[in-house]
């Protein structure tokens, strides 16, 4: 169904954002003693999740937050041209192959498609893919045409960010068996929830923009985690797609050392709400932990919050 009633409370919300700070668990991190003390349920969660974090970032081509080279991980490939009249209703979307293993061992195992979403940058996005929903029937679309030109010769998944994760989840809806992967997803989508429920996760920054739409929308059944990797930002900074891209990969580089080179190869910074100063190196993978991390709500700007402070 189209959302008519959202454009002015969307307006609201957005205008009304402000700082929010964790509850007492995401504060005080009771995972001090794990790295970077991020408890191993969200760390799992994390490898599992950041490649399709870093295609949904990769899904807005021509900005400037983009990463560019996300190898070994993912290799872009060419996708179909766009119409210009879905181009016109804000639609886009980029193609993927997904690898697993290094040199020789290297393979292909997935082919991903992430849909291009929202930052709050623009109308032409909130009024075809929150108000209305035309973006969903067009997503359907070039997901069959996609699939038809490459086939099923490995799995597919969809991803995508605000937006884009609307998409996602009505293409998983859609279409059993295929995994979605969402990120501060929208909750403006059409299908049955509960539909293909199992093979979909979500993770959202707590506090960002969207999340008080889930207060009057439902939204789309999923293994949901919520992060908070910068209490202090702003609702509309914690939106944001390369800000939780780089969080959700720092924390998986804990674990994976692929994802350990994209934290190297970008300069990735740790989270805010992680222990040890701004510019604290990302240890790497299976680095004994040998003192606690306590995560903080709000820094104070005479002190580390290093927890040996």
């Amino acid at each position: 169904m189209a959302h008519r009633g959202a454009a002015p409370v969307l307006l609201a919300l957005l205008l009304s954002g402000c700082a929010t700070y964790p509850d007492i668990t995401q504060s005080r991190s009771p995972c001090r003693m794990e790295p970077g003390g991020w408890c191993s349920f969200i760390r799992e969660a994390a490898v599992e999740s950041y490649p399709y974090v870093l295609a949904s970032t990769e899904a807005y081509q021509g900005d400037d937050d983009t990463y560019g080279d996300v190898s070994p991980v993912l290799r872009r490939l060419e996708r179909l041209p766009i119409d210009e009249d879905d181009a016109d209703k804000g639609f886009d979307y980029q193609v993927f192959d997904q690898f697993a293993g290094l040199g020789r061992n290297r393979r292909v195992v997935a082919r991903v498609i992430a849909f291009r979403g929202t930052d709050f940058d623009g109308a032409t996005d909130i009024w075809f893919g929150t108000v209305k929903d035309d973006q969903i029937d067009i997503a359907l679309r070039y997901f069959a045409a996609e699939k038809a030109r490459w086939g099923d010769d490995v799995p597919w998944i969809v991803t995508g960010h605000s937006l884009g994760g609307a998409l996602a989840t009505e293409v998983s809806i859609q279409h059993p068996g295929v995994k979605a992967y969402m990120f501060n997803v929208s909750p403006f989508y059409r299908g049955d929830s509960m539909a293909n429920d199992t093979y979909r996760t979500v993770i959202n920054e707590r506090g960002e923009a969207l999340r008080q739409f889930r207060k009057f929308y439902a939204s789309p059944a999923a293994d949901t985690f919520v992060v908070n990797c910068d209490p202090e930002a702003s609702s509309l900074t914690k939106h944001k797609i390369r800000r939780l891209s780089d969080c959700i990969t720092w924390i998986a580089a804990y674990d994976d050392p692929r994802a350990h080179q994209i934290v190297q190869r970008y300069k990735i910074r740790k989270p805010p709400v992680e222990c040890g100063p701004d510019d604290k190196p990302h240890p790497g993978v299976g680095v004994p932990v040998t003192e606690p991390c306590v995560h903080v709500a709000r820094r104070d700007d005479n002190k580390s919050n290093d927890a040996t402070q």
